[in-house]
């Protein structure tokens, strides 16, 4: 092959194209539609996927949740039905633990997390904001969770002993409700109770700029978040879902293997169990959490792929088949070549340099559109987004890849001509 004429084959492709715009246009859509879908879902895919993950870094790297039941239940195969009859866990639990697991250093109660979740609309004066998560906790609730305050202070043991009607807003109410004034020491409702304001919590990352509602929440005590709610916090409550959550932070130097297995030992020696019977409680860490998104992630992923080879390989065949067309049109102009000396392997790389021109071509425009379509839903909603340079680099690839394999028949084909034949040919 004499690497010369690649420029010369690179221009006769270009003015091929160029002298049929309609049909090459219609050769690449195909290519089109399924480097874009590739493009435009990787970018939302992985810019959710990272907000995900950087969510559940935000719950506390070494935080262990103990509760009634998780979503790591549900993944393992467990039954709802099973699941709900376990007993709940109850504020005595959080007790237990603080008092008989000495790795422990932080343990608190939560109340209002899950299914049994409290959605209320606040008010002050005349503004109100749409319904808030409502959200029971102790006083160790900001340690457990490793959430800062950004103005005020955090209710006290007393607070939670007296029931008292305090409240420490997320940043969502707070704007909602005092856009221009100081919160702390105002009165505002929570359904139809009166709250005093004591705090305001710090914002919580919101990555790629996607709105998950992390901050749309108001803390109380869970005491007081008990009486409102007619919740009974020591109440094991089989089928019912009322339970408590409760969060324990490890002691600086222990493992949270140390603390996972104190804790265990702990429910199983309060709940009865035997040696031979499972635990009917879950205890998840952000790691359990991070493996099941790993786990779901790489599976919409592959469904990605899939879905947009499917266009890929339509848009191939459209290619092979106006080779092939592409081929017949040109039979003349094949024998002539052939007939001033072009050999065999000239003619077929200059049909399949067409043929992976065009599909690149199509790739080069997939990817621009999938970029655009990534970006426009970003603005217009809020998502996130995250154009990694290996979604390029797949997007070349793959629609140079099917240049290669659907222009190799019409491209082998043509090589193979006879000269004679091919300048008889009509």
């Amino acid at each position: 092959m004499r690497w010369s004429l690649f420029g010369e084959i690179l221009r006769m492709s270009w003015d091929t194209v160029r002298e049929n715009k309609l049909r090459s246009f219609l050769t690449v859509l195909g290519i089109v539609i399924g480097i874009t879908s590739i493009v435009g879902m990787t970018a939302m895919v992985r810019g959710f996927d990272q907000s995900i993950r950087d969510m559940f870094r935000s719950l506390g790297p070494n935080t262990v949740y103990l509760t009634k039941m998780s979503i790591v239940s549900f993944s393992s195969g467990a039954e709802f039905r099973d699941l709900i009859m376990r007993p709940n866990i109850t504020a005595n639990d959080a007790e237990a633990i603080a008092r008989q697991a000495p790795s422990i250093q932080y343990v608190d109660i939560m109340l209002g997390e899950g299914p049994s979740g409290q959605a209320e609309r606040l008010y002050y004066g005349n503004q109100r904001t749409k319904p808030m998560a409502v959200i029971g906790g102790g006083a160790n609730w900001q340690n457990a969770l490793q959430l800062q305050i950004e103005s005020g202070r955090f209710f006290t043991t007393g607070e939670v002993e007296r029931r008292s009607r305090v409240a420490v807003l997320g940043q969502a109410p707070a704007e909602a409700l005092f856009p221009n004034v100081d919160p702390i020491g105002k009165n505002i409702r929570i359904g139809f109770e009166q709250f005093t304001v004591i705090g305001v919590f710090a914002r919580r990352p919101s990555p790629g700029g996607f709105n998950v509602g992390a901050d749309d929440f108001v803390l109380i005590p869970y005491t007081t978040f008990a009486r409102q709610y007619g919740v009974r916090i020591n109440d094991e409550g089989r089928g019912s879902m009322t339970g408590a959550m409760v969060a324990a932070v490890p002691r600086e130097g222990v493992t949270i293997e140390q603390a996972i297995a104190e804790v265990e030992a702990i429910m199983r020696t309060r709940h009865g169990l035997r040696v031979d019977q499972p635990n009917d409680f879950d205890i998840v860490t952000q790691d359990a959490f991070l493996n099941l998104w790993e786990q779901i992630s790489r599976a919409t992923f592959l469904a990605l792929v899939v879905l947009s080879s499917i266009a890929l390989m339509v848009g191939g065949i459209g290619v092979m088949s106006i080779m092939t067309i592409s081929v017949t049109e040109r039979t003349r102009e094949i024998g002539v070549r052939k007939a001033l000396g072009a050999r065999r392997v000239e003619i077929l790389w200059q049909f399949l340099l067409e043929a992976v021109f065009l599909t690149s071509a199509g790739g080069l425009l997939g990817i621009g559109l999938g970029s655009l379509i990534g970006f426009a839903v970003h603005l217009l909603t809020g998502f996130p987004v995250s154009l990694p340079w290996w979604a390029f680099a797949i997007g070349i690839g793959f629609s140079a890849s099917v240049g290669i394999f659907f222009g190799m028949i019409p491209a082998i084909r043509a090589s193979r001509l006879d000269p004679i034949e091919a300048l008889r040919y009509e």
